[in-house]
This record gives C-alpha cells, structure tokens and sequence, in this order.
C-alpha cells in the first residue's frame, strides 16, 4: 500500500510544518501541563480550557521531531470542543492504537479487531470513559500508525497525550 502511506506522510508533514492550536491560553482560568521526553528532546506544552466538563479550548507549543510535533496538532485538532469524557475515550484509542499494532508486530493479536479501542474496556486511567459503546473513530491520527514499527519512537507520538491526560486529570482535581 505504497499509496496509503505516502498520504499518511504528508498528513504528517502537514501537521508539522502547520500545526493547528499553536500558541498559548491565559492560565489561570486554562492549566498548562508540560510534558517532555529526555530519550529524545521532545517537548510539549499543552494549555487547556475545560468548562462544564468540555474542552474548551486547547494549545500546543514546544520544540521536537516531526512525530511528537504532528502528533500534538493532530491532537489538539481531535479533542477540541469534545467533552471530558469524549477527549479520555480518544487518547484511549490513540494509545491502543499505538500498542495494539506494537503487539502485532511482535506476532501477538490477542489485543482484538484492531479498529483502534485498544479493547480497553476498563477506561485505561480509571476516569469516566465515553458512555457508549462505539468504536472511537481516529481520521487522519491513524496516519500515526506506521510509528510502531519503530518502538523508539512511539514515546514521540505519545507524549501529548500522556500531557493531555495530566492536564485533564488536573482540571478535574481544580473542579472538585
């Protein structure tokens, strides 16, 4: 499938060299969570607006390789005007999506039908999850899917949604 891979390519070439929600949000009222990978250098800041159980609003800065950058916008772009809820259930997938093909590499399929839940049904962070049972639709963060064949860099496509989760479970612990 050459073809499907050189546009997953430029999906992420283009969330590179344009990425969406770049810049800041005041904080307070928004929380600014850094996250920052020390194998590679990646580093990613993530303001975030939650009100009413919904995000708000979300930027993204920082510095790092085109995976960790084009990951943060694809990111940035998926959660936007999401619910709490909604936004856990994509990083969820994302994250399943990420081991899921890491398993299958390894010849291991045990995970499930591979369409992205990651067959976590436990909700993964122990939050509230999506309340319905259908699968998480990706779009263009399945262009991401090709990093697992190079684990060193899973860490890269990960590391704003390991940044998101924290600024979540930090915007629910200032709410309580």
């Amino acid at each position: 499938m050459p073809g499907l891979e050189d546009l997953y390519r430029e999906i992420i070439l283009d969330h590179y060299r344009n990425p969406r929600n770049r810049g800041e949000l005041d904080t307070p009222p928004a929380h600014r969570v850094e996250g920052f990978n020390p194998l590679c250098g990646d580093e990613v800041v993530v303001y975030l607006d939650v009100e009413d159980a919904k995000v708000v609003d979300v930027k993204i800065s920082g510095q790092g390789c085109s995976i960790s950058q084009s990951s943060a916008s694809m990111m940035s772009s998926a959660v936007k005007g999401k619910s709490v809820p909604q936004a856990r259930a994509l990083i969820r997938a994302f994250k399943g999506m990420m081991s899921i093909h890491e398993h299958r590499l390894d010849g291991d399929d045990r995970e499930g039908s591979g369409n992205g839940s990651g067959g976590d049904s436990s909700g993964g962070d122990g939050r509230e999850g999506d309340s319905s049972n259908e699968p998480v639709r990706l779009g263009d963060l399945e262009a991401l899917q090709g990093v697992v064949k190079f684990p060193v860099r899973i860490k890269c496509a990960t590391l704003s949604w390991n940044t998101l989760a924290q600024g979540l479970d930090e915007a629910a612990s200032a709410s309580a």
